[in-house]
């Protein structure tokens, strides 16, 4: 089929106006908002809640924690434990505080990406985690490249029995590796004693006349 000069031209703004519509959208969604996902969210399955916050050197990582399970405890009764993990030193450690996020860097799009932990199969996936909503978090966790899946974590501001609401690395705190552990302050400086004055010397008794 030919295009004569008013089909050519017809195409060429057809053309024209698809780019045009695809820049706009893409400028649409770069200008979109990112808000900061910290916070404690509740898992898309329900089994768990978990406290993201920042962390790291000046903040600028994000690191996140469960901080309450649906099932807390195994088949024998007894507190879960992270006996899938790679590093036979965590495995005795407590299910319930655990770190899964593991200080997301920010990426060019606003968005945070790094490692998840996954107690339940033992293994790290790449992840990136952003939130356009405020009560919504978008986590999309990959195995491999064309192995993702997204999920939508919800914000909860209360507290259930058996969360942990302490500090981290606190008390009734989930507990941070040791990597992304919280600092301690530095102890103020005391102040410099002052030097003492030299007493004036005693005053010489008049003599007897």
């Amino acid at each position: 089929m030919k295009f004569g000069p008013i089909g050519a031209r017809a195409a060429f703004l057809r053309g024209a106006g698809l780019a045009a519509l695809g820049a706009l959208l893409a400028t649409a969604a770069s200008a979109a908002p990112h808000r900061d996902p910290s916070g404690t969210w509740l898992t898309q399955d329900g089994k768990a809640r978990i406290r993201v916050e920042k962390c790291g050197p000046q903040e600028k990582n994000l690191c996140g924690y469960a901080v309450w399970l649906k099932t807390p405890l195994n088949d024998e009764g007894k507190p879960r434990v992270d006996f899938r993990n790679p590093d036979p030193k965590k495995r005795a450690r407590a299910s319930l505080g655990h770190q899964l996020i593991l200080g997301l860097k920010l990426n060019e799009d606003a968005r945070y990406e790094g490692k998840i932990y996954n107690a339940e199969d033992g293994k790290f996936y790449d992840v990136t985690i952003w939130s356009e909503e405020p009560e919504e978090l978008t986590v999309k966790g990959c195995l491999i490249a064309f192995l993702c899946q997204s999920q939508t974590w919800k914000k909860v501001s209360d507290t259930v029995p058996g969360q942990l609401a302490g500090p981290t690395n606190g008390p009734n705190g989930p507990r941070a590796d040791a990597e992304w552990a919280p600092k301690p302050s530095a102890a103020p400086a005391k102040p410099a004693a002052k030097p003492v004055a030299p007493k004036a010397p005693a005053a010489a008794a008049p003599a007897a006349e």
